[in-house]
């Protein structure tokens, strides 16, 4: 376990621009953060290894970009209007509200109180007006989950891209939580990202499937730099299931404030489709006449492996959250090292592909116009190479230069110096980790990034 606090991520999240709170300068927005300069850059780079790996990377798996305002219908057949709630009670002497399952004990944890009411279901899903009337009478939620949205266009996927089974639909992007109590820095908010995956199979393979998924993600979180040592694999006891799953293991993570899930592994059933398809009738799969008034729409497909029997597919659903992700991923990149001259660096020490800097560039002297020139220079070729961002930056001071990248993460620094304008066109490369330097031709800069960054 990582010694890392949650006031050492606070305090670099906001003094090196990856966070902020959201509406800062009014007192903030609770349960709402901004990601800044650094932070969208970590955000992107994770997003696009999590897409890269889920979509690109193989064959079974679809891109999807839905929209956040949701029919009503969509959620009442999906059960959110019932069932998406967390149990509320309020204390009558100070007022504050709290979730009843976060309670260890009968007292108020804000003023001690007994005095609390009995607890009451509250539903989690945000309400908006739709059109120009706020009668009550047209309105939309801003979607809880991405998953809704994948059921619904199954067909549309299926039919624009002859998808058999096994195979996927992947979505990134905002869901919408009314949260009672946001907490721990960006872990619950109200607002966040999601990085979802609905898997579908041949009933009868889902157990199979949801294993491998489970042993997919362990991987993936691996190679973002988690390490499987503070992981917990916690099969969700039947009581505790969510009202679709069939079976869910849960990847809990350490984070500074305590063992809590990072990610959602879901067996789903075929619960979604039969629910969209159906909605509150039984019906024949086979027939081209479903009794629903709510959908004419048959969420099914033809298994070709057997007579090309009309099915409903199970789900499996790997379920993440950008920020907790980010969250981990500080925690166990974050470190303070010992020098040998009595001093101290802090290292952000990720995974170069997650880096939001890829390389800096430093001139020596940032009044000299030559070397200023020639850095500029380089920056530009390198920028064209694709990786990522490079940054110039003329601290003129190279020592703190060195510690401000060690500190945000950027792998690699570059400075470009007397030497390199008067003697051989050579710059000084310098690694995050181990701080070893080496001379390197500026020729040889792209190729060598090249390498580093595959």
């Amino acid at each position: 376990m990582t010694n890392t606090t949650m006031d050492d991520l606070i305090s670099l999240c906001k003094r090196r621009g990856f966070i902020f709170p959201s509406s800062d300068i009014y007192g903030g927005l609770q349960g709402v953060y901004d990601f800044g300069p650094l932070g969208v850059e970590l955000k992107n780079n994770l997003k696009s290894a999590w897409w890269r790996s889920t979509v690109y990377e193989r064959d079974d798996v679809e891109g999807l970009d839905a929209a956040i305002l949701t029919n009503p219908i969509t959620l009442r057949h999906s059960g959110h209007e019932t069932t998406f709630t967390d149990p509320l009670i309020d204390c009558r002497s100070c007022k504050t509200r709290h979730r009843a399952d976060h309670l260890k004990t009968k007292k108020c944890p804000s003023c001690g109180s007994s005095d609390l009411t009995e607890a009451r279901d509250f539903n989690l899903m945000f309400k908006t007006a739709v059109g120009p009337i706020d009668d009550g009478s047209s309105f939309a939620y801003l979607r809880p989950e991405t998953a809704q949205a994948i059921f619904t266009n199954f067909k549309h996927v299926v039919d624009s891209t002859a998808r058999r089974l096994p195979f996927g639909i992947a979505q990134m992007g905002k869901a919408f939580r009314n949260e009672i109590t946001p907490r721990n820095f960006i872990f619950r908010v109200r607002e966040f990202e999601q990085m979802e995956l609905e898997f579908f199979v041949r009933p009868g393979q889902d157990e199979e499937w949801h294993q491998k998924w489970i042993d997919t993600r362990l991987a993936w979180w691996e190679r973002q730099g988690v390490s499987r040592h503070n992981i917990e694999l916690y099969n969700v006891p039947k009581e505790e299931l969510a009202h679709y799953s069939k079976a869910t293991v849960d990847l809990m993570y350490r984070f500074p404030h305590g063992l809590e899930e990072l990610e959602g592994i879901a067996n789903r059933t075929d619960f979604d489709l039969g629910s969209h398809t159906k909605a509150q009738s039984d019906f024949d799969i086979h027939s081209e006449t479903i009794p629903n008034k709510d959908s004419n729409t048959k969420l099914a497909i033809q298994d070709i492996e057997n007579d090309n029997r009309w099915i409903i597919p199970y789900v499996i659903e790997p379920s993440a959250g950008v920020e907790r992700a980010i969250l981990a991923i500080l925690n166990e990149a974050y470190r303070v090292e010992n020098l040998d001259d009595n001093k101290s660096r802090i290292v952000l020490a990720l995974k170069p592909h997650l880096s939001p800097i890829k390389a800096a560039i430093l001139p020596l002297k940032r009044n000299n116009e030559e070397i200023v020139r020639k850095a500029l220079e380089i920056k530009r070729e390198l920028q064209m190479l694709g990786i990522g961002r490079m940054l110039y930056e003329d601290t003129g001071n190279i020592g703190k230069g060195y510690r401000r990248h060690d500190e945000i993460g950027t792998p690699i620094c570059i400075t470009v110096d007397f030497e390199t304008i008067d003697t051989d066109d050579t710059v000084t490369v310098r690694d995050r980790d181990s701080m070893a330097q080496r001379r390197m031709k500026t020729a040889e800069l792209p190729d060598f990034l090249k390498d580093f960054y595959r």
